[in-house]
This record gives C-alpha cells, structure tokens and sequence, in this order.
C-alpha cells in the first residue's frame, strides 16, 4: 500500500489535532470554507463568523504548534509507509460515510481494501470460553467457504477478537484490526505477532495519531469504527456490561444488523448476548445460513428483471431505488444506501413509500426486494 501524501496531507493531519475541534465542527469547517489547506489560511474575520466558532478555537486553528505537529505526525507516516484515508477521499470506506460521527482522518497500515463487497465485525468477551472461540473459528470458516469477498473486522484484543482475526488468516480471509492507539505500537504486545500476519492481505486501522497511549476511553471510540465499518455485527460472548455491548447499541444506531449468538442462562459470558436477544436489539444466529439469509447475502438465484410500468408513476428518488433493486433479487437497507449514496434514514422514507406502492417488499434482516 503506497503512502497516500499529497499536498493537502499537512493541513489533513492537522485539522484532526485542534484541540476543541471534534469530527462535527472539522466536517463543518469543510463544507463552509471548502479546503482544508484554507482552514488554515482563512482570514480571522471570515472564520469569526462561523457558527460555533469561538476566538479561542481561532487561535488554536492559527496557532503554529498545530501545524509543527502535524508535521512531525507526517513524517512518522512517510517513515512508516502508511495510508492516510481523508473523509473525502474516495479510498475512505464508504460505510462509515453515513455514520455522522465517523473520523475525519484515518490511518492505515497494510494492504486491504475498506470497501469490499461483504464486511462483518466479529467481537465479544475478553475471557472467552472454549465454546465461544469454537463458534467463532465455525462461523468464520462456514462464511468464507460461502464468499471470496468477504472482510472480517474486529478489535485485535485479548479473546473472540484475536480468535476472529486467527480464523479469518486460517481461512485465508483478509481481516483488519481496528486499534483504540497510534500506529507506533501494538496492543496487547502478545498480539504483535497476528498484528504483522494480517498486514499482508489485511491491515491496521486508527483515527488516533502516533504517540497515542490505549487509553480507556480511547476504546469506546474505536467501537464506532468496528461497527460503522461493517455491513453486520455479531457478538459472541458478552457478560452483562462491557465494549462489546456498548458497540451493539452503536451498531443499532447506525442501521446495522446486529447478531449474537446465545447461550445458556447460567454461563456469566452469555448475560450480554442473551440479554441483546431477549430485547431484541440483536437477532438470534444459530448458523451461518441464518446468517445468510437475514443478511439476504442468498446468492444462487438470479434476479428476474421487472417492468417499471407495471407500477404506479415514481419520484426520481423512487426511480433510482427501483433501478438498483431491479439488478439485485434483494439487498440490505445498507448497501443500498451506499450504492446510491443516500443516508440511510432518508432512503427509509422513499422505502415506505414504495412499500405503501406495493413496489417494494421489506425482508427480515433489514433486507429489501421487488415484488
């Protein structure tokens, strides 16, 4: 993977490093002035009157010590052969696009693709048990004997995380690690190894510079990214409280499918993932073709074209989500949005109104076809 540098990569780097400018106002900032090399260059008088904007935020956005240290970060990335994914960039994962707080700027070492066809983040318990690592390597193994377009996402740490990244290499499957750190290190260190294993059809990815320690609440941000990079996530093995909980719910949020998988009222790292069933906040997966199949991921039987005028007149909105069912026997809410480039909470409402046309049929799992 080529270092992405361009001219634009200093006051790329640098935007993330003001302090007080959180990924709302960076993306703000972008849409009013229109070039980040502008931010930095912009007369105070104009900045001044942005919304949101106070003169200490202008100060720290002309200050030169954010500047001098987003070169330093920079020639940390050249040194380290890293790819850096700026927001707009068409490289930068298109799932993460319509989630409203995604990062600005990530980091990447390795040689994977963000954007394949099918991507599933895979987390659970630290302390996994000798049952869950066994569902982990079997899920695993059963979807990739299914798809060679498949990309496994999960969080490098201790238990179901490392196991998902091991079965992912053991199947010949690329995965990337999604770190709560900068990329000058590993953690945990016992990891370094799997780390550099998964560099060659996978990678390491972060929003955080170097020198970023992998600090607590460092992690629940990292949670977002391994479920807004994901089509799915399943959660195998969880107590009652922890990351993997917390990542369900971010999950929900940003429309994803969220699975778990069950287990027995007794076992303490079966709380979290009963407890997601039973409030139906993740759907029950017992196999990997129930998985496929809430997914809608089916794919041995072709799609019958259908005749527009066989329905009533569309809006332009409904014709282009029409023409993209009309190649695909179904698809998920989500890969819909993204082939469109629509958010998804506004495709919902061109989906309703097609569902009220009798044009479009809604399918378990999120998933939509033609009828």
């Amino acid at each position: 993977m080529s270092t992405s540098v361009t001219d634009k990569t200093l006051y790329q780097i640098a935007l993330t490093q003001i302090e007080g400018v959180g990924v709302a106002l960076a993306r703000n900032l972008m849409q009013i002035v229109g070039d980040e090399e502008q931010i930095f260059k912009e007369p105070k008088r104009n900045l001044e009157k942005i919304q949101g904007i106070s003169y200490r935020l202008i100060n720290e956005i002309r200050s030169k010590d954010v500047l001098n240290k987003a070169e330093e970060e920079l020639q940390f990335v050249s040194k380290n052969n890293l790819e850096l994914l700026f927001f707009t960039s068409k490289e930068y994962p298109e799932r993460l696009t319509h989630c409203i707080d995604a990062p600005i700027l990530l980091y990447v070492k390795g040689n994977s693709n963000l954007n394949y066809k099918k991507i599933v983040s895979i987390i659970g318990t630290r302390n996994s048990t000798p049952q869950g690592t066994e569902a982990c390597n079997q899920f695993v193994k059963d979807l990739s004997s299914k798809f060679s377009d498949l990309l496994i996402v999960s969080g490098l740490a201790y238990g179901i995380d490392i196991c998902a990244h091991r079965a992912a290499l053991d199947n010949n499957v690329p995965t990337v690690a999604v770190l709560a750190h900068g990329l000058d290190r590993i953690y945990p260190a016992a990891h370094r190894k799997t780390a550099i294993d998964m560099l060659n059809k996978g990678a390491l990815l972060t929003e955080f510079p170097s020198k970023t320690k992998p600090e607590r609440f460092n992690f629940v941000r990292r949670n977002r990214i391994v479920a807004g990079l994901s089509d799915a996530l399943v959660v195998i093995e969880s107590a009652d409280k922890g990351g993997s909980l917390i990542t369900a719910e971010i999950a929900n949020s940003y429309y994803r499918e969220v699975f778990a998988i069950p287990g027995r009222v007794t076992d303490p790292f079966s709380v979290g993932c009963n407890r997601l069933i039973s409030t139906n906040r993740a759907i029950l997966m017992q196999d990997v073709k129930g998985f496929i199949d809430h997914m809608g991921w089916d794919e041995t039987a072709k799609p019958q074209p259908k005749q527009k005028e066989l329905f009533l007149q569309l809006t332009e909105q409904e014709e282009q989500v029409f023409n993209a069912l009309n190649t695909n026997e179904s698809i998920h809410v989500n890969m819909l949005a993204i082939e469109l480039n629509v958010p998804v909470s506004e495709l919902f409402f061109t989906l309703l109104e097609l569902e009220m046309k009798n044009v479009v049929k809604p399918m378990p799992g999120g998933v939509y076809k033609l009828l």
